[in-house]
């Protein structure tokens, strides 16, 4: 059984699910698994557990699961998180800020030259040319989501499967 990615616009997808064992004991059981899995490189702080691909394994866009398992008035609760590695997005959300800062730097730019009556046509490229940045990276971002989808697969499946194994 695949889970399923309702969204299709959002790059890093996420699901809930009510647990019928202990947040305590899943969280162990995860610690646990991460001193022997050969598969997943597993790593827990706190109330959250990371599920990564081995570094050999590993490609660019290769995706990781970041759980976060509490407690709602009693009930065990999970949240689950797929994202890129962390270089990679703070990367992502930085080459957006620069494009984002320079529309507006831009767009100031082009305001000015109107006001002034001066020719403002390579304002109007620059915008054009940022704008169109902005979509290659939202793009590329999604490329890199379809390149990681099987991994993504597998990490939800071992995921499903841990929690089935616990008693």
């Amino acid at each position: 059984m695949f889970m399923e990615i309702t969204n299709d616009i959002v790059l890093r997808p996420r699901f809930f699910m009510d647990l019928e064992i202990p947040s305590e004991k899943a969280l162990k059981a995860f610690e646990e698994k991460g001193k022997t899995c050969k598969d997943f490189k597993i790593s827990r702080i706190d109330h959250h557990v990371f599920i990564r691909i081995p570094k050999k394994d590993q490609h660019f866009w290769s995706p990781q699961l970041h759980l976060e398992i509490y407690n709602v008035d009693e009930q065990p609760k999970l949240k689950g998180l797929f994202g890129p590695n962390p270089t990679v997005w703070t990367f992502f959300m930085f080459a957006h800020f620069i494009v984002v800062t320079s529309f507006i730097g831009v767009g100031i730019w082009m305001y000015v030259n109107m006001s002034l009556g001066n020719d403002y046509l390579y304002a109007i490229i620059a915008m054009v040319l940022l704008f169109i940045s902005w979509f290659v990276l939202y793009f590329a971002g999604r490329l890199g989501r379809e390149a990681g989808k099987k991994e993504m697969y597998a990490l939800y499946e071992f995921m499903k499967c841990e929690l089935n194994s616990i008693e």
